[in-house]
């Protein structure tokens, strides 16, 4: 059984398609990158695997079975938007996800606090965009989730964290769970990527294991967008 399957999901926005006929596999233990040119389809896709969105038509099944509270419980997302409450300081942001996630890990988190030099007692309206985003993503690394779901993390974060973060973070997740995370860092991100999937314009126009690939994932972007000013 596959951890994620995706069954000719469409979304539609009037009469445009955000994504059409979406067809997707995602076994347990991989690292994925989903790939693409701004408005390709892949911050649609993530909203409807988190139940942000409701699909025109297709299915999605999480474990076999249809999205619900199970899958809410056990799938980590990090959105690119901002939704942290700016009056919180770090450790109060730890308690109130202990308190609402029966899977969060509060020593763990406290762990990577210090690992990611955040400041604990630092209101988040005092917070550099590059901090805010590493408490952010330490608010899901520190979930024990089947699926975690990370849409651009790293832009902001600079390069030392960064190197540590692929090198030790993304790597230790658990061999039962998979991460999918949308970047334009591809210089550094394509290292970790057990499977890349590229979207154009709504379409899954690649799907296939970094192994396999004869070229590199940038000279494949540029084979389906004529610009890639971003990557």
């Amino acid at each position: 059984m596959e951890l994620l399957e995706i069954n000719h999901l469409t979304k539609k926005y009037g009469s445009f398609k955000a994504l059409d006929d979406v067809n997707l596999k995602i076994a347990k233990g991989k690292i994925i990158g989903l790939l693409g040119m701004n408005g390709a389809g892949k911050t649609t896709l993530l909203k409807l695997i988190n139940e942000l969105l409701i699909p025109t038509s297709g299915e999605i099944l999480f474990k076999g079975k249809k999205l619900g509270i199970e899958s809410k419980n056990d799938i980590a997302y990090l959105s690119d938007k901002e939704y942290l409450d700016e009056n919180m300081n770090a450790v109060q942001i730890l308690k109130f996800y202990n308190d609402f996630y029966k899977n969060f890990n509060y020593k763990k988190a406290l762990k990577y606090l210090d690992e990611f030099d955040i400041e604990k007692n630092k209101k988040i309206y005092k917070m550099s965009k590059g901090m805010k985003d590493k408490l952010k993503l330490v608010l899901v690394i520190s979930r024990s989730a089947s699926l975690y779901i990370i849409d651009e993390p790293l832009t902001a974060i600079d390069p030392i964290t960064r190197e540590y973060i692929l090198d030790i973070v993304f790597k230790k997740i658990d061999k039962n769970s998979s991460l999918i995370v949308t970047t334009h860092l591809l210089n550094e991100m394509e290292k970790v990527f057990d499977e890349i999937i590229v979207l154009d314009k709504g379409k899954v126009v690649l799907n296939k294991e970094v192994k396999d690939l004869k070229t590199s994932i940038k000279s494949i972007l540029r084979r389906y967008s004529n610009v890639l000013e971003t990557v």
